[in-house]
């Protein structure tokens, strides 16, 4: 009994200990294919810059690029990228004219190039012939290089010009005097500025180039093995195509694009999968509209410590000691169980303390938006009255004084009457830029109420641009707190500066009712309208100062447009409105 106890414990231990292993393998495998997509995102979005560069610009020159690509230092941002690179096509009728300007604009050797001359030679209808390439020293035969003289590469190439995607081969980019290197590209198209590209046609007749990135496919997988926790895993990929969800059984003759080959592994990549010494695992890899299949494979016995060879032995020694080790030995088990699933709590709990703690602050934020605001239009408001009472009073008094002495000078000093008439009018120039500046700061209308407010605000606009306005009010006198009020007017006034500004509109409507316990006012134009997400744009925040002073209020605010038929903005908010009690409610509800 104790010798079969002993056994079963053996078994345990070691099925334990493999299936630890193979939870290991999975993660590492699992991280280290999230490695390689990342990798192969950043390339993604390094490209995408460098077709920014391209778009920004009518004409990028080579100095130009390679100061940019310098700019990226690639080596140490980028490792495994071997440089980027931008192909112009052209026809057979241009190809001696852009020779000729290429050989005169860019003579041998400035900047490391060579002499240029489009490789292979040969007349063909089409090319797509690599002009810049930065580092030069990268690969220096690659220039002038037509790139669609092979036929996947140029079907690659039409897919994309007539998509406007990325696009990539799935091949290696031969290096003849590096064989050592396993290049592989991505390249992205570029298209004339200011043309349309709605369609496959318009793509067809804009594309200029494309824009590409070349990088050592095993230096980047290199780098992602090495910082495995594991040594002597052997990575296999293959270039599966387009349309593949799950792994393919792979022919035992196709050729992998990379084999890492680790230490014990040299042998043929579908060997180790087949044997029970050793752990795989398939996976699948998105490469920009490509799949790569990725096969790890390592031996079991790399995946165990020391401790885990003694392991099972200890194990038999202990169940053959009799019942009261391998009670300690259930005992130990169920302990560090529990204290898994006790650590697991606790990570758990102190998780979504943090996410409470940061829905607070994120409302103490809001909460301070609100109280900054109202500090503002305070502010404005104290400002304006000083202003009013202070500066107003003391240009009425001067108006008062040069009047008089206008009117005594009149008859006897007709030149210090005329002096007198001047300062006349530039007191009263004086008192109109006074007055607008209080009305810019605090309108006096506010006070008069809402329906009074709006009113005004229309006719300024109206009277400033000239453009035809329209103002539909079904409830006259809304009775609404100062602060909702003020809110209500900056609204109106950030749409009817956006409209002056980008709608090119000539008709403006502002319709303000009253719905049972909220006010709600809609501004609509007739311009050329607008993108919905055009409120997302880095540096645009008047829409989203609006979408804040209404959630702050406890409304809703909402936008319809789209390009060509005009933009209608709607915001609502209860009548008894109040920013500061809002937020504290929210932070109320989070807490509880």
């Amino acid at each position: 009994m104790s010798m079969l106890v002993g056994l079963l414990f053996y078994m345990g231990a070691s099925l334990s200990i493999e299936n630890d292993a193979n939870e290991l393998f999975k993660n590492l495998t699992r991280n280290t294919r999230q490695d390689i997509d990342a990798k192969v995102k950043s390339y993604s979005d390094l490209l995408r810059g460098a077709a920014s560069l391209f778009q920004a610009s009518d004409h990028v020159s080579r100095e130009d690029f390679h100061r940019y690509v310098s700019n990226m230092d690639l080596q140490r941002n980028f490792p495994g990228v071997m440089n980027l690179n931008y192909t112009r096509e052209i026809n057979a009728a241009q190809r001696p004219g852009f020779e000729a300007a290429m050989r005169r604009d860019y003579p041998a050797g400035r900047d490391g190039y060579p002499a240029f001359a489009i490789d292979p030679p040969g007349s063909r209808a089409h090319y797509s012939v690599i002009v810049y390439i930065e580092p030069i020293s990268s690969a220096p035969e690659k220039y002038g290089y037509d790139i669609a003289v092979r036929p996947p590469i140029s079907d690659v190439l039409a897919q994309s010009r007539d998509s406007g995607q990325m696009s990539n081969s799935g091949m290696p980019v031969p290096m003849p005097n590096r064989p050592q290197l396993t290049g592989m590209a991505l390249r992205l198209p570029i298209y004339r500025n200011g043309m349309p590209l709605d369609t496959v046609q318009q793509r067809r007749a804009a594309y200029e180039g494309s824009v590409g990135i070349g990088f050592d496919l095993a230096l980047m997988v290199g780098s992602v093995l090495n910082d495995m926790a594991v040594r002597n895993v052997r990575l296999t990929l293959f270039d599966v195509g387009a349309q593949t969800r799950q792994p393919l059984d792979v022919p035992h003759q196709m050729r992998p694009l990379y084999d890492s080959t680790a230490a014990g592994l040299h042998a043929p990549w579908w060997q180790p999968a087949q044997s029970g010494k050793y752990l795989s695992s398939t996976m699948l890899i998105d490469y920009n509209g490509r799949v790569w299949q990725a096969l790890f494979s390592v031996r079991k016995s790399d995946l165990y410590t020391s401790f885990d060879a003694y392991l099972p032995w200890l194990a038999l020694l202990a169940g053959f000691c009799g019942s009261m080790l391998l009670y300690t030995l259930f005992h130990t088990l169920s302990s560090s169980r529990r204290r898994a699933i006790q650590m697991a709590t606790g990570m758990t709990q102190e998780l979504r303390a943090s996410q409470l703690r940061l829905q607070s602050s994120n409302q103490k934020l809001r909460r301070l938006a609100a109280h900054a605001d109202q500090i503002k239009e305070e502010e404005r408001k104290r400002i304006a009255r000083e202003i009013h009472d202070d500066l107003g009073q003391n240009l009425l008094v001067l108006r008062i004084d040069a009047d008089m002495l206008a009117s005594r000078t009149a008859q006897h000093h007709p030149r210090l009457n005329a002096r007198a008439r001047a300062t006349l009018g530039q007191i009263d120039a004086t008192i109109k830029s006074v007055r607008q500046i209080i009305n810019d700061l605090r309108p006096t209308v506010l006070d008069l109420g809402v329906n009074a407010a709006v009113e005004w605000q229309v006719a300024q606009f109206r009277v400033r641009t000239g453009i035809a306005c329209e103002v539909i009010e079904s409830h006259d006198d809304i009775s609404l707190s100062d602060q909702c009020a003020t809110a209500l007017f900056r609204i109106l006034q950030e749409s009817l500066s956006n409209i002056s500004q980008h709608a090119q509109a000539s008709l403006v409507q502002v319709k303000l009712e009253r719905c049972r316990d909220s006010v709600s006012m809609t501004v609509s134009d007739n311009g050329v309208g607008a993108a919905i997400d055009g409120r997302n744009k880095q540096g645009s925040f008047g829409l989203v100062g609006i979408e804040e002073r209404i959630s702050l209020l406890g409304g809703t605010f909402f936008i319809e447009s789209s390009p060509g038929a005009g933009m209608r903005v709607h915001v609502s908010v209860p009548l008894a409105a109040d920013a500061s009690a809002y937020s504290q409610r929210e932070e109320a509800d989070i807490s509880a």
